[in-house]
């Protein structure tokens, strides 16, 4: 029996467990929408092509599945490409699927040719193209695998039309280990080891990377605390010691006289280890040259190392932990460290007359969420995201990563939901809403509703705040956005319904309504342009 190459990708993917891909259309790929039909594969059409990534990498993050993201060639993919980044520092597994010329015209000045495998390549895990539609469904199986393995993140395959088009006879699929990932498991020596370090230290400090935070990942470091008694600190932020959602942790690694790294890079976040001069350091780590780091980094602290994937490292450790006999006091003072936050920010609770406060909005956006329950959080900007991380609560959370880029939010407000159809808020900044508004009607079309929060300054308010600091308030300029813009208004227009406050009063009313439209509402909210908060005591 005849198939394309498309045919053969697609039995690929469903064999790798894919049942949504975000994409957007372009004659690179038009072979592949026509082999879906029937597949059982949706597709979520979006407005532009990094969105699709995004939205592929929220979903896998939630969904503890592999995302999946399809976009045409040339400019589709370069445009593909800027998503990359969040996706690798967020260690998630995303597959991009681009078009691309033929093979048979490159170097002739192909339609839209470009050399999309090198452009993928430093932001991704791998980045190859497809030679034969033969071997479509094993390139589809070596890209999945990679994306799983070790330290997760994105990886690129390019799919030529002249690949995708060809006619093949019947192709055995690959076998299903050949789709999954390689284990990278952690000896029970090894972790004994670990273990017995961390109970015989008086401060230790356990960190985690971002490819813990995940539903699995949080649950498997509960448990971990509950054997050993330390809680695990996850960092997923660029500001790193100063992320507010970690309190004063800059204060334990201080006094920390054991750090252990699970599967946390030694890198910018933690200052390269120079807060903890009294710490030793073991680095459970899926990357050898990344120990290798942390041993020229730290010099004498280091004590050893050793190559295992962050969540197989953690389940061994579970497995072999138990507490040390007088950490007690210490482990309280990590909890109650990473929680702390200011007294003072009560009184931005409630509705306070004058001007918004960005952690007033936090407040009342925390408020609403509980009353949902089982809600999800997206955070994405730059002051004001800085102040809803400290304060929101939710029992799942997105933000944008130790990237850095902001712009995310609202695809992966649409990636949170269809991965998890629960009550969805998405907190970001006016600058932030910018970069993808049109999603909103992504949204509506497709049936993911979310509430969309737009915190309104009217600049750009992180890159002010620098101009204040560094140079003076004489000399900030250009960063200045369009006073009261009503966002709220695209909302309507987009199919989704808005609601413009000025006044605190009326957040919690404002708030309920867009959950009950049970369409994606933007609420936009005129506030205070405050910088961030900075957690000392």
């Amino acid at each position: 029996m005849k198939q394309r190459g498309a045919d053969l990708l697609v039995r690929g993917l469903k064999a790798a467990g894919v049942s949504r891909i975000f994409t957007l259309s372009g004659n690179h790929i038009m072979e592949v929408f026509d082999a879906l039909i029937g597949s059982g594969i949706e597709l979520v059409h979006t407005r532009h092509e990094a969105a699709a990534v995004h939205m592929a990498d929220a979903y896998a993050r939630l969904s503890g599945q592999l995302g999946v993201a399809m976009v045409t060639g040339g400019q589709g993919h370069a445009n593909a490409c800027a998503a990359l980044p969040t996706a690798l520092a967020g260690e998630v597994p995303v597959l991009l699927l681009s078009g691309h010329a033929p093979l048979a015209e490159l170097g002739n000045g192909a339609f839209q040719e470009l050399p999309q495998a090198a452009m993928a390549a430093p932001v991704t895990k791998a980045s190859g193209t497809a030679q034969s539609a033969a071997g479509l469904a094993a390139d589809v199986a070596r890209a999945v695998s990679v994306a799983l393995s070790g330290r997760p993140g994105p990886v690129h395959l390019s799919l030529p039309t002249d690949v995708i088009e060809a006619e093949i006879a019947e192709v055995a699929l690959p076998a299903p280990a050949a789709f999954a990932p390689v284990p990278m498991q952690l000896p029970a020596q090894t972790a004994r080891l670990v273990a017995e370090a961390i109970a015989q230290a008086a401060r230790p400090l356990l960190l985690a990377p971002p490819s813990l935070i995940t539903p699995a990942g949080t649950a498997a470091m509960d448990a971990l605390e509950a054997a050993c008694g330390i809680q695990p600190v996850a960092m997923n932020s660029p500001r790193g010691l100063a992320d507010p959602t970690l309190g004063a942790l800059a204060e334990l690694l201080a006094e920390a006289d054991l750090v252990v790294l699970l599967g946390k890079a030694l890198d910018f976040t933690s200052r390269f280890g120079r807060p903890a001069p009294q710490a030793r350091f073991i680095a459970l780590e899926p990357e050898g040259a990344l120990i290798a780091r942390a041993q020229r980094l730290l010099g004498e602290r280091f004590l050893f190392g050793a190559v295992a994937d962050p969540m197989a490292s953690v389940t061994a450790l579970t497995a072999v932990a138990s507490r040390g006999a007088a950490q007690d006091s210490w482990a309280a003072r990590v909890r109650e460290t990473i929680a702390w936050r200011p007294a003072a920010w009560a009184a931005f609770a409630g509705a306070p007359d004058g001007p918004i406060h960005p952690a007033t909005l936090a407040h009342a956006v925390s408020a609403a969420l509980e009353a949902h329950g089982d809600a999800t959080f997206v955070c994405d900007g730059g002051e004001v995201g800085q102040w809803a991380q400290a304060i929101v609560k939710a029992p799942r959370r997105i933000t944008n990563g130790v990237a850095g880029a902001i712009g995310a939010g609202t695809p992966f407000a649409i990636g949170a939901r269809a991965a998890m159809p629960k009550p969805t808020l998405a907190l970001m900044g006016d600058g932030s809403f910018g970069f993808h508004m049109a999603e909103l009607d992504t949204a509506a079309r497709h049936g993911t509703p979310f509430v969309c929060v737009v915190g309104n300054d009217s600049r750009w308010n992180a890159e002010h705040q620098i101009q204040i600091r560094d140079y003076g308030a004489n000399r900030a300029h250009g960063c200045e956005l369009a006073p009261g813009t009503r966002y709220d208004l695209i909302a309507t227009a987009l199919g989704g319904h808005g609601e413009f406050v000025e006044r605190a009063a009326d957040l919690a009313p404002a708030l309920a309504r867009a959950f009950a439209s049970n369409r994606p509402a933007v609420v936009n909210v005129i506030i205070e342009g405050q910088p961030a908060p900075a957690l000392k005591r």
